[in-house]
């Protein structure tokens, strides 16, 4: 079947196996997404070394992070109006040509431009595959495929670490620096996924009237890039009451009324605010930015601990994440089982955030001598909390929705759960800063009272900078490296303490969500009929 007119009388009905064959192309696409927002800040330490360009190192990760949730919400609505292959095919080649010309790179500037285009790609990878499988599953029968998109988000959080550190740690490889493979690995991934997709991926275009909102998407991305620079960038390097993080927060928000305003008045709007009377969407949204944000606080924290107190390489630190991959595919496999069987699912996103909670609050107890089986067990819990509650709500959501809006209601949620994770990391980021520098001091200035001998003779000097450039702490003697490094401890528990009464909110979130009847394969089909009718008449 092609992307041709839909009639009302032709629904397509894939198979397991023409899922599970589509269901390759899509993980292959999401792959490539989810594992560049972690591969690079492993080998950062090699491009900056090489570029000489540690004043725009923050950018390398930024540029990508802004483009990627700029444009979320935007694939959501394009492919609603042309069709999700053509788009997502679209989103796979824009990343492969930012991933070639990255690893081409010859300067820190070219290197940043490259990566917003990657971003702009990865914004339609992470958003068009969860419409997608809205398109060709239903939701009663969605909890069966869930656990692989778990297993995608599970093998990033380690393999990204893993693959950058081993990567940046080669000066050569096939007569190519190192670090660049880092870029060039994603082209056979997205290449054949390109080929899947072209193979199997024929969903019916619901043709329709339409107009693009261009005024609406250009004030969204406008206002998203102008509040990110503020909380991301500017806000956790020159501090939330310089005069460029205050304004650029202002200019964001001020272009966030006007967007919300214009949206009322649109036509055919980018991000419809009728969305936003659908109960189940706004505790989506919610629940989606709060999980976004405690994710990527432990999936950013944790490998940061074990570097920076425990002394692991950043190959050793994501071989340590292994236990929470392994919490997040066992209970996204287990969960998507049961709701399929039994058809309720918002106990599972109630029970992911509670645990989710205990585990970052247990994360409160480490120390510098804790056993890797005791950190085994905090990961496994925040791992498991995450895979119950993330695909979950993607399915409550798409559940609740009318057909014609899948495209739009379902990006968006992925859109509001990137801006949590943006806004975590800068924030739990930005706290650890913070508290390094409070500790460091009232920590010597304890250890000066208790034991002044053993500072005799030592350059106070050596700890300036030590939050930016921890492997000074490599370099100082035993007692003095012990003292700093409880001050990093204590630093890490004021994060888990700030970030625990986020999930809580999370769970509070998860109790609101109102249980609905899945729709069956069935009904599914008699909505997209529906649909399809509509849009004929």
């Amino acid at each position: 079947m092609s992307d041709n007119k839909l009639t009302p009388t032709t629904p397509k009905n894939f198979t397991h196996k023409e899922i599970m064959v589509i269901l390759g192309g899509l993980m292959s696409g999401m792959l490539l997404a989810a594992l560049d927002q972690t591969i690079v800040s492993t080998a950062l330490k090699s491009i900056v070394e090489e570029f000489d360009g540690l004043n725009h190192y923050t950018w390398v990760v930024t540029a990508y992070l802004l483009t990627s949730t700029a444009s979320t919400p935007l694939y959501g609505k394009i492919s609603d109006i042309y069709g999700r292959r053509v788009v997502f095919q679209f989103a796979i080649v824009t990343f492969l040509i930012g991933s070639f010309l990255a690893g081409a790179s010859q300067n820190m500037e070219q290197l940043i431009a490259f990566r917003a285009l990657q971003g702009l790609g990865a914004g339609g990878l992470m958003a068009l595959t969860f419409v997608i499988i809205g398109d060709i599953v239903s939701p009663r029968e969605r909890g069966r495929y869930q656990g692989y998109f778990g297993a995608v988000w599970g093998l990033s959080s380690v393999a990204g670490p893993l693959l950058g550190g081993f990567f940046s740690d080669r000066g050569e490889l096939f007569g190519i620096t190192g670090w660049r493979w880092i870029f060039y690995i994603n082209l056979p991934i997205g290449i054949a996924s390109l080929i899947v997709t072209s193979a199997v991926l024929h969903i019916p275009k619901v043709k329709r009237e339409h107009s693009i909102d261009y005024l609406g998407a250009l004030l969204m991305v406008s206002a998203v890039t102008f509040v990110l620079l503020s909380t991301a960038v500017f806000g956790p390097q020159n501090g939330w009451t310089d005069p460029r993080t205050v304004g650029y927060l202002v200019a964001g928000l001020i272009l966030t009324v006007m967007f919300l305003f214009w949206e009322k008045r649109a036509k055919e709007p980018i991000l419809p605010l009728y969305l936003f009377k659908n109960h189940t969407f706004s505790i989506t949204s919610l629940l989606g930015a709060v999980i976004g944000a405690g994710m990527f606080g432990a999936i950013v924290m944790l490998p940061l601990y074990l570097q920076v107190v425990k002394g692991d390489s950043a190959t050793t630190a994501g071989l340590k994440l292994i236990p929470l991959m392994l919490g997040i595919v066992t209970t996204s496999i287990i969960s998507g089982k049961l709701i399929s069987k039994h058809g309720h699912y918002k106990r599972f996103p109630v029970a992911g955030t509670l645990l989710m909670t205990a585990g970052i609050l247990l994360m409160t107890r480490l120390q510098i001598d804790t056993p890797f089986w005791q950190i085994s067990i905090y990961a496994v819990m925040v791992g498991a909390g995450l895979g119950l509650s993330m695909q979950t709500i993607v399915i409550a959501l798409q559940n609740s929705i009318d057909f014609k809006d899948m495209g739009v209601a379902t990006s968006s949620n992925t859109f509001f759960r990137s801006l949590g994770s943006v806004f975590g990391t800068a924030i739990f980021g930005s706290i650890l800063t913070n508290r390094v520098g409070h500790y460091l001091e009232s920590n010597f200035t304890q250890l000066a009272t208790s034991n002044p001998a053993a500072l005799n003779g030592f350059d106070m000097s050596k700890l300036e900078g030590i939050s930016d450039n921890t492997a000074v702490l490599n370099t100082l003697p035993p007692e003095i490296k012990t003292t700093a490094l409880e001050a990093f401890v204590s630093s890490f528990h004021i994060v888990f303490y700030a970030a625990a009464p986020v999930t809580a909110i999370g769970f509070l979130l998860a109790l609101m969500l109102r249980e609905m009847p899945l729709r069956t394969n069935k009904e599914y089909a008699e909505a997209k009929q529906d649909a399809a009718g509509e849009a004929l008449g």
